[in-house]
């Protein structure tokens, strides 16, 4: 169910390795609890984060929610696109919906993630 290509982080993040950068976004599952998302908040490119840092939040109809930034790097580039279409996040959370690029200063964090699996098993114990 969770694409197997992507790192996941226990507050909903993925990120995809994209040669020398990361793509981040937030995970279907977190998408379907906020609902229809209505505005995104996101960094500036030059900005750095340590991984755990909140770089953003993402308003839906049900709420406002944090972003964090699962590993510490510099921002590259956001997802211009969000500002004026924020529903890409609803629609497709693991392409269009992307959300930050970022320069990772320590990979070696990328191993703290979970995979697909152990994801999906978060996943799982959250809607029991």
């Amino acid at each position: 169910m969770y694409p197997d290509d992507l790192g996941y982080t226990r507050e909903h993040e993925w990120v995809r390795d994209d040669g020398d950068q990361l793509v981040v976004g937030i995970t279907a599952y977190a998408q379907e609890e906020l609902g229809d998302v209505v505005y995104v908040e996101l960094p500036t490119p030059g900005d750095s984060f340590a991984a755990g840092d909140e770089f953003g939040t993402v308003e839906s109809v049900k709420a406002v929610s944090p972003l964090y930034v699962p590993m510490s790097g510099e921002i590259l580039e956001v997802n211009e696109e969000l500002e004026a279409q924020p529903e890409l996040i609803n629609e497709d959370p693991y392409a269009a919906g992307w959300m930050i690029r970022l320069a990772a200063s320590d990979p070696s964090e990328r191993d703290t993630l979970l995979d697909a699996q152990a994801y999906e098993q978060l996943v799982n114990e959250l809607r029991a």
